[in-house]
């Protein structure tokens, strides 16, 4: 069973996205100018969605991929393009209503179906890849192992995701922002460390027959993450 912090967290994030940060995070991920710190966010959360897209086969026709916390659809429509039938999943109903604004009609072979939901409900059914990109870095660590088990209950070839890497400035920025009142701020981003996460996953009885495979850190400007991949040995 999921802990408390996981279904408070889970609503801070649902009334961030939802009331304060739908217009930043529409120019964020557009083609709008922006300011030189959301410009190196920018900048890196499209190395790490091409990232991610290259641990997937070229050809995802016939391909089942569940885009886990979608935001405004990017990466599902990448995949779309390259054959795949992607379910896209987001807590967030303003988010999902702009990447199906922003989404084209003509896909190519693939498809998108655009969902508000929580990304780990069983109905969803199976999918050969699941991908959360930046959509557990808000947790902590026991509560991202619980989110990765559910997510690995819905994969049956890889599960790609990514952390926020605990370094010494993701940490002071933690830091800082929790002395905020609480009111005021951000979701905080968990900083996690790699090596401590790895041995979670290993402990994680729910996800016996998965190993960590490739990883991958991406820092530009003000955005640090990380990407790690689970799959079937």
């Amino acid at each position: 069973m999921a802990t408390a912090s996981y279904f408070e967290r889970r609503s801070e994030l649902e009334t961030y996205f939802d009331r304060t940060a739908a217009e930043a995070w529409s120019r964020l991920t557009s083609d709008a100018p922006v300011g030189r710190i959301r410009a190196t966010v920018r900048a890196g959360r499209e190395r790490m969605r091409a990232t991610l897209l290259s641990w997937l086969p070229e050809d995802l026709r016939g391909r089942r991929i569940l885009d886990a916390g979608c935001g405004t659809g990017a990466l599902s429509i990448e995949a779309a393009r390259r054959g795949a039938d992607v379910t896209a999943v987001d807590l967030s109903l303003t988010l999902v209503q702009l990447a199906q604004d922003r989404c084209p009609q003509d896909l190519g072979p693939g498809s998108v179906s655009f969902q508000v939901g929580d990304m780990t409900d069983p109905a969803l059914g199976a999918f050969d890849h699941v991908v959360a990109m930046d959509s557990l870095i808000h947790y902590e660590a026991g509560d991202t192992v619980d989110m990765l088990a559910r997510l690995s209950q819905r994969a049956q070839r890889s599960l790609l995701f990514t952390f926020a890497p605990r370094t010494r400035p993701l940490a002071a920025m933690h830091t800082l922002g929790r002395l905020f009142p609480r009111g005021n701020r951000a979701p905080a981003i968990e900083p996690l460390r790699e090596i401590d996460l790895r041995r979670r996953l290993a402990r994680a009885k729910r996800l016996d027959g998965w190993e960590t495979g490739r990883s991958e850190r991406i820092a530009s400007g003000f955005y640090t993450s990380q990407a790690l991949e689970l799959r079937r040995p």
